[in-house]
């Protein structure tokens, strides 16, 4: 019953400053492409764009629903009041340290500490709660942790070249794997709530493939990038996601746009998969498999749950508003564009990537317009 929870766990101006700076981040990076903005002198290039993206956005997303989920899967409470408010500040200097000219050891340390931080601020409700699976976020927090490590060992010279690399594939593979978790708790849930009559289903066997192949292709494509076993990996953890989703199915969900959400971002996540282990086998570029787990699962799926979770935590009706369909719209496009245009015409390809960029832009703002009112305005 976690959507409907009594109040708000994450305050309104979290909430607002994280989709502030989804926009900004994107903006930025597209005057970077143009050339209209110089790098930072931290991270630069595309090591920052990814950094921002899976440790900015991403781990943002995750942290706001760790925060809200674990109260009311466990009925112990999370951070709020001054704790909140350190881990929000946490979060926004590793977010504003790369522009400030600090030192990078600096820099590296207040990006670094916001992922230790919050795990240790969920490890008694995660750890004691009655679900012992829940313990696997503590784990996972612990593998963003690492990942994050590696991108500022490369950026401060300390590590290897590729670090950042292989930070980046090991964060990108924890959060899919929050997402197939995550997923797995609440869209059968949503389904059975919104279409009466609904059974969805998973099958033993399903569930234990797909953490069984999930974790496997994480660590082959963290560590044996390009090789066979990763791609092989992919593909049957694709076609395992086929059946999970085919169980939950009901076809009204498509007549549902705060639900059929949800089942976009989930049938990105089998094409990114897919393509990715075509990808891994020398078959397509690697470059649009990467953007449809980014843009498409991870960008869809949140901002999907982002709309229902302010909707039930604002006591509003669970119906998404034509502003809102319009940004699931506009970010379904943005993963199209930003996956199928470069495929297609690869000569196009810095256009296909401004146009891309401009929708994600658009969609989270008016996410913004349509959201920052419900959190201000009384429940």
């Amino acid at each position: 019953t976690w959507p409907v929870a009594r109040s708000p766990v994450v305050p309104p101006a979290s909430s607002r400053s994280m989709l502030v700076r989804s926009i900004l981040a994107l903006a930025i990076w597209l005057a970077r492409l143009r050339g209209w903005l110089p790098g930072d002198a931290y991270y630069g290039g595309t090591l920052w764009h990814a950094h921002e993206m899976l440790f900015g956005y991403a781990t943002a997303a995750i942290a706001g629903f760790l925060l809200t989920a674990t109260r009311n899967w466990t009925g112990m409470p999370t951070a709020s009041g001054a704790r909140l408010a350190g881990l929000i500040l946490l979060w926004a200097a590793g977010r504003l340290a790369p522009f400030l000219g600090l030192p990078g050891a600096l820099a590296a340390i207040l990006d670094l500490i916001f992922l230790p931080a919050l795990a240790l601020s969920l490890f008694q409700p995660l750890w004691r709660g009655p679900n012992p699976a829940n313990r696997a976020f503590l784990a996972l927090l612990a593998a963003m942790a690492l990942a994050s490590l590696l991108t500022h060992l490369e950026a401060l010279g300390l590590g290897p070249a590729g670090a950042a690399r292989v930070g980046d594939r090991l964060m990108l593979g924890s959060i899919v794997l929050v997402l197939l978790i995550v997923a797995g708790r609440v869209m059968p849930f949503f389904t059975q709530s919104a279409c009466v009559g609904s059974q969805p289903r998973s099958p033993i066997w399903v569930e234990r493939a797909t953490f069984g192949l999930a974790v496997l292709f994480v660590l082959a494509d963290t560590w044996l990038p390009g090789s066979r076993a990763a791609g092989f990996l992919a593909l049957g953890l694709a076609l395992v996601q086929c059946v999970r989703l085919a169980g939950w199915h009901d076809r009204r969900v498509w007549g549902i746009a705060i639900l059929a959400v949800l089942y976009w971002g989930y049938l990105w996540l089998i094409l990114g998969l897919a393509l990715a282990g075509l990808a891994h086998l020398g078959l397509v570029a690697g470059l649009p498999a990467l953007h449809a787990l980014t843009v498409g699962a991870i960008g869809v799926f949140t901002l999907g749950m982002m709309v229902r979770v302010t909707l039930g935590h604002t006591g509003r009706a669970m119906v998404a508003s034509p502003p809102a369909v319009l940004a699931f719209w506009a970010l379904n496009l943005a993963a199209l564009v930003r996956v199928a245009g470069p495929l297609l015409w690869p000569g196009w390809s810095a256009a296909w990537w401004t146009l891309s960029g401009i929708l994600w832009v658009l969609a989270f703002g008016v996410f913004l317009a349509v959201v920052g009112p419900l959190l201000l305005a009384p429940r």
